[in-house]
Parts: C-alpha cells; structure tokens; sequence
C-alpha cells in the first residue's frame, strides 16, 4: 500500500511540475491558400481559386510530451469562381477565420521539429455580401482542419493545411430546389513566433 501511495504522489508531482514548463508563445501568422466551392447540386461548379490570410496566433505547448494548441484569429480573403451552364460568377469572401488545433510536435530541441495539427476552425463573415443575387451568405460557418509543418530554430513555423467544410456557407432556395455551398481551402503558411 504504501509503495502504491508513493507511486501515486511522484506521478501527481511529475504532472503538477509540466504545466510549470510549459511554454507560451505570441506570433504572427500568414499565407496561401487555394479554395474550391462544392455545391449540392450538379447543375453549378466551382473551380479553385487563390487568396490569402493573416493574423494574430497564440500557442501552447508541453515540452516533454510534445503536446499543445495553438489558436489564431486570421483575416482571410478567398476567391472564388462558379458556373452554371454558360454563366460565370467570380466573387471574393473576406472573413475572420478562428482555428483551434491540438498540435503534437516532435523535435530536437528548439533548433528543428515536426508538427501534426487537427481541430476546428470558426469562420465569420465580414464583407462576402452574396454570391450572386440567388445565394445569401450565412454569418457564420464551421470547418475542420488537418495540417502538418516543421518548426525551425524556436522561432519560424512552416505549415500546410487541408481545412474542410462542415457547415453551409451559403444557401439558395427557389420554386425548383434548394442548392448549399461549401468551401474546401488548402492552405501554406508561414508563421513567426515571439
């Protein structure tokens, strides 16, 4: 009993004493992104399109274990173009988009490491309008994101990104059918921390 008892209490020390080296950084991220819109219907397409984003990003690691996440809040502008039948709509989205990944990170100290990241991302319209007079843009709209990347010399982190829509960006309903759409980005991006 009593060497289960010490077991225990040098396990809760050993986990009271991570978060004290736990690390905390600011940055700024930014980068490339190339979007393609998937409607629910056949009769309208959408072809990839390039854009950008840039923001603020904060993260949180464990050192020993490797484990943490990182959180941004990114200004994003996306193009994005669509056909149906011989109409083509171009049209650029500008939102604010909020990742929140949990990041695993294996490294050699603070001079070279790799990352995998997966979570949620948040994205809230300021400014896309509507996509043609027939779709109106929702305020708000979910996705998921996957991504891997290397961090270099404590301080610069380069990433790519694969971010899929959960929710509808838009929706268009007349007498016929109902028609949603949804945006699937690819994303590089370089990032520098504090």
């Amino acid at each position: 009993m009593k060497k289960i008892l010490s077991v225990l209490m040098i396990v809760a020390c050993l986990f009271m004493a991570m978060p004290a080296q736990a690390q905390f950084q600011f940055g700024l991220k930014g980068g490339l992104n190339i979007s393609k819109l998937t409607f629910s219907e056949d009769i309208v397409k959408g072809d990839n399109r390039t854009g950008f984003f840039i923001g603020p990003m904060a993260e949180f690691t464990i050192p020993i274990v490797g484990l943490g996440v990182d959180v941004a809040a990114l200004y994003n502008q996306s193009g994005a173009k669509a056909q149906s039948g011989n109409e083509e709509v171009s049209q650029t989205f500008k939102s604010i988009e909020v990742p929140v990944n949990l990041k695993w990170t294996l490294g050699l100290g603070s001079t070279l490491g790799a990352y995998i990241a997966a979570g949620p991302q948040f994205g809230f319209n300021v400014g896309s309008g509507h996509f043609t007079e027939s779709f109106d843009m929702k305020s708000c709209n979910t996705s998921f994101n996957v991504g891997a990347g290397v961090k270099l010399l404590g301080h610069l982190q380069a990433g790519v990104n694969y971010n899929f829509g959960l929710s509808k960006m838009a929706r268009s309903v007349d007498d016929q059918m109902t028609i949603e759409m949804k945006r699937n980005t690819w994303q590089i991006s370089l990032a520098y921390m504090f």
